[in-house]
């Protein structure tokens, strides 16, 4: 894993940095791959992100777009993670919809929909039963408690390692949310974090040790480039 950690002044340098490296690592795997399989994030934070990725010009054709985590609601919830990204973006830009890879909400059965997303994963990775896909971009914002995509402390999800996709739980909420060892497959995993209230977690997670139930964000550490890009008011606790 290569590490690296940059602490930018505001929150708008930070989704102008984030901006170029997701152009980057987007042209970087359609050039090596011919395409690039992207997972987006939920959240406040990376949405102006999404903004500003619809007035790029990218070859629309060859992204393969999905969630790291879904609330289990129907897609025009003003909760939806989906709703927020194609608002945001992904209804402004000539991406075909079979390139566009939501989780499935609306059945009433949330482990149900998480084997229907595991078995879409699948057949758009091409792998098969023990392997995992390696996704080029994995975009992740972070709770005040730690948490990231829907693994959230001291939750069953946070012990699950031999699926990709499985259901999270908010306050006895289910979500469908991408297990740890899926994320941790990715060639690139990226934090966008945001905001004074984060600083407790953060110390815990850049903390020597401390423990992943209490802070599940410890358990994101993939096989490929791990970036946290923070503003001044969040990092300010690692300077």
């Amino acid at each position: 894993m290569e590490k690296f950690v940059e602490i930018l002044s505001d929150k708008q340098a930070l989704v102008e940095r984030s901006l170029t490296l997701v152009v980057e690592k987007i042209k970087t795997a359609i050039s090596e791959r011919g395409q690039c399989t992207l997972a987006l994030a939920g959240g406040s934070t990376p949405k102006p992100l999404y903004e500003a990725l619809s007035h790029q010009p990218l070859p629309w054709e060859k992204l393969q777009i999905f969630w790291g985590d879904e609330r289990y609601v129907p897609p025009d919830h003003p909760d939806s993670n989906q709703g927020m990204a194609r608002q945001a973006w992904l209804n402004h830009v000539p991406i075909p919809d079979s390139n566009i890879h939501p989780m499935p909400t609306e059945g009433n059965e949330p482990a149900s929909d998480a084997d229907k997303y595991e078995q879409e994963l699948r057949q758009v990775f091409n792998v098969s039963g023990s392997e995992f896909p390696s996704f080029d971009v994995i975009l992740l914002g972070m709770g005040d408690d730690g948490h990231t995509a829907s693994l959230f402390p001291h939750t069953e999800a946070l012990k699950v390692r031999d699926r990709c996709i499985t259901v999270g739980n908010k306050d006895g909420q289910p979500r469908i949310t991408f297990t740890a060892p899926l994320i941790n497959q990715a060639r690139c995993v990226m934090f966008l974090v945001a905001g004074a209230s984060k600083q407790p977690a953060l110390a815990q997670i850049f903390a020597p040790t401390a423990s992943s139930e209490e802070y599940p964000s410890r358990l994101i550490q993939p096989q490929g480039e791990l970036w946290w890009l923070l503003d001044q008011a969040a990092g300010e606790i690692l300077k």
